[in-house]
């Protein structure tokens, strides 16, 4: 994760919350095809968390330990402080894998890395203020879909509200020698924008660089004309 070097605003980690976490042995039929999966994949493990972009990043750190794909990711609309349940949050994850061990494994894995790796920063004392700006060195099967890249390529997942995520973007794109994959134009389910960036590893760390700097001091002087 990027933090900043500017000093004047507090950056304290916002780290998502699983909220619950199930696996189905053997998914019935029916709803095996309503989700659209694959012969061959009999269990499914499924996720949700306070966190949406973190939850993303999960279900692909997912795909890189065991020997899962997802198979449904899906924000909810306008949050967590909106959500329709105390167990919802503004994300829900679905892998699947041919054999139960298979897709704890994977849960496994994602629910690690929201203890203790991706993580939000926030930039002000009540944490509304916040930003995303995680590299990912080796890409797993999913983010690479997403981002139309090889699997295991790096990327760097950036996100901020609105106007700081395009200035964040745009800065980000001149930083570095990194090309824009996919564009999440304002607003998100969430509210909140960016995109997904690859190039080399390097070249990735500094765009994401670049982005959390934008945002930090657009979160310090608002109104700049």
């Amino acid at each position: 994760m990027i933090r900043p070097s500017q000093p004047q605003l507090q950056r304290r980690p916002i780290r998502a919350i699983p909220l619950s976490v199930r696996v189905i042995p053997n998914v019935d039929a029916g709803l095996a095809a309503q989700l659209g999966l694959r012969p061959g994949i009999r269990s499914i493990g499924l996720l949700t968390s306070t966190i949406d972009d973190v939850g993303y990043t999960a279900m692909d750190e997912a795909t890189k330990k065991a020997a899962v794909e997802v198979v449904y990711a899906k924000s909810f609309y306008a949050g967590s402080s909106h959500a329709s349940g105390p167990l919802s949050g503004e994300f829900i994850g679905m892998i699947g894998g041919a054999s139960p061990a298979e897709v704890t494994s994977g849960l496994e894995a994602a629910v690690e890395l929201m203890r203790s790796g991706a993580c939000f920063y926030a930039l002000n004392a009540e944490g509304t203020h916040a930003y995303y700006a995680h590299v990912i060195s080796r890409t797993g099967s999913y983010l690479s879909g997403i981002a139309h890249i090889s699997e295991g390529e790096p990327l760097a997942y950036l996100i901020a509200p609105p106007l700081e995520a395009v200035c964040g973007l745009d800065a980000a794109l001149k930083a570095a020698d990194v090309r824009l994959c996919t564009f999440y134009g304002p607003p998100t389910e969430t509210n909140f924008a960016g995109g997904l960036l690859t190039g080399s590893q390097s070249a990735c760390m500094a765009a994401a660089e670049a982005f959390a700097e934008v945002v930090t001091e657009i979160a310090g002087k608002p109104i700049k004309l």
